[in-house]
């Protein structure tokens, strides 16, 4: 059996995209990609500043451009942002050359997995 070009990774904020994209990498020799945490870097910004300043729409924006550019990258797990499967544009940049794999998690585990997250950003919930 051949490996695929690429493994894309999709799923809610939570599910272990990033985690297990990691490992998986590691596994096949292959490099990990974050979308959302290269768009942080080449913004300079976190990404809910971006949604504040530009909205989601702004930043859907960025998302799809960076997908397009990440689809071009060989030997690669990419995990995507949670959102990245909800625009139809991106549904041929994220199959391109790629096994995509969804990673399903149930709400207590996206809430236990994200909670000190928005702890940082908002303060005690």
């Amino acid at each position: 059996m051949s490996l695929p070009k690429r493994v894309v990774l999709v799923g809610p904020m939570g599910a272990g995209k990033s985690t297990i994209g990691r490992m998986l990498a590691k596994e096949l020799g292959y490099r990990f990609l974050d979308s959302d945490r290269i768009i942080e870097e080449r913004c300079g910004a976190n990404i809910p500043w971006i949604f504040d300043v530009e909205g989601e729409d702004g930043f859907r924006l960025r998302e799809t451009a960076m997908l397009a550019e990440l689809s071009r990258e060989g030997a690669t797990v990419l995990a995507t942002g949670g959102g990245a499967v909800m625009r139809q544009e991106n549904h041929p940049l994220l199959k391109k050359d790629a096994m995509v794999i969804y990673l399903k998690t149930s709400i207590e585990q996206q809430v236990e997995r994200t909670i000190d997250r928005y702890r940082t950003q908002f303060g005690q919930l």
